[in-house]
């Protein structure tokens, strides 16, 4: 009786034993591999940057009405703000006047302290920077505020364009804009579509830096 007793005991003890180290070696597995966090979606992640299509200030050609600014840093100091006037040149104190038209600012720097050192002052030391573009512009004409042409500042995109003509009328549509922009070869202009609604929802690789020339474009909307 007591054998078959101690027999039925582990008989029915048995398959609870297997349950329950199952259960401890599944626990151990979770415990040393943990399931995989599922990463969460960031805002931030999705704010990529647009790619900087504007011209270093190294290649930058100098053109008429640019606002420049001519430092004499030693031996003595002395600066100026000059405009490029319609000849191309500029006229700064020693030097008198110096085409700067078409060169470009490295090369206007160069060409001071040459002149400088020519004569009127013993290893002189310049500084030459742009101060404000006047030279490039754009257009801006259709339904905004206040269309026209404006100089392009440094990083000017469509909607800034947009911004600085003081915004859509009440019939502009941000999502009939356009950018022509002329041809390498001088003949007409190629045609790019601009989704300013997009650009407005933070996708800002809809839009697109201004060059020279270019001419934005908005339509009024269909209602």
């Amino acid at each position: 009786m007591r054998r078959f007793s101690l027999f039925r005991f582990v008989a029915l003890a048995l398959p609870v034993f297997s349950i329950l180290a199952l259960d401890v070696k599944a626990g151990g597995q979770a415990f040393a591999d943990p399931a995989p966090v599922l990463e969460r979606d960031d805002a931030s992640k999705r704010d990529i940057p647009c790619v900087d299509q504007s011209t270093p200030v190294g290649d930058y050609t100098v053109g008429v009405e640019d606002i420049m600014e001519i430092s004499i840093l030693k031996p003595e100091a002395l600066t100026n703000i000059v405009s490029v006037s319609p000849d191309g040149s500029i006229t700064f104190p020693y030097v008198g006047n110096i085409v700067v038209k078409g060169r470009t600012i490295a090369q206007v720097q160069e060409e001071f302290q040459t002149r400088l050192a020519d004569g009127y002052m013993k290893y002189p030391v310049v500084s030459v920077s742009l101060k404000e573009s006047r030279s490039r512009k754009f257009f801006v004409y259709g339904e905004v505020l206040k269309p026209g042409s404006y100089p392009i500042e440094e990083s000017t995109s469509v909607l800034k364009a947009i911004s600085m003509a003081g915004g859509f009328t009440r019939f502009g549509s941000s999502s009939r804009v356009k950018v022509l922009r002329p041809r390498k070869n001088g003949s007409g202009y190629n045609p790019i579509k601009v989704n300013i609604t997009a650009v407005m929802d933070g996708d800002c690789n809809q839009d697109i830096l201004l060059r020279q020339g270019d001419i934005v474009i908005i339509s009024e909307g269909v209602f």
